[in-house]
């Protein structure tokens, strides 16, 4: 792929790799390996609901606009 160098160690297995983020193809494939890192992450933290989560947005957008204004 375009944009995308691997390295290997002396043998062979994958070592590292680089990314050319100038690439726009490049850029999307680092845009999702960030994704998959930040999800693995995460994977083992408490859910809550969509309805929660919004509650929280609102919130924190309130306060934003009064610390703003």
């Amino acid at each position: 792929m375009k944009g995308v160098q691997y390295f290997f160690d002396d043998k062979g297995n994958p070592k590292s790799v680089l990314i050319d983020l100038k690439i726009k193809k490049s850029a999307e494939l680092w845009e999702d390996f960030l994704d998959i890192m930040i999800a693995r992450k995460r994977r083992n933290e408490p859910t809550i609901s969509a309805e929660e989560l919004e509650k929280q947005l609102n919130r924190r957008d309130a306060h934003r606009k009064d610390v703003y204004q």
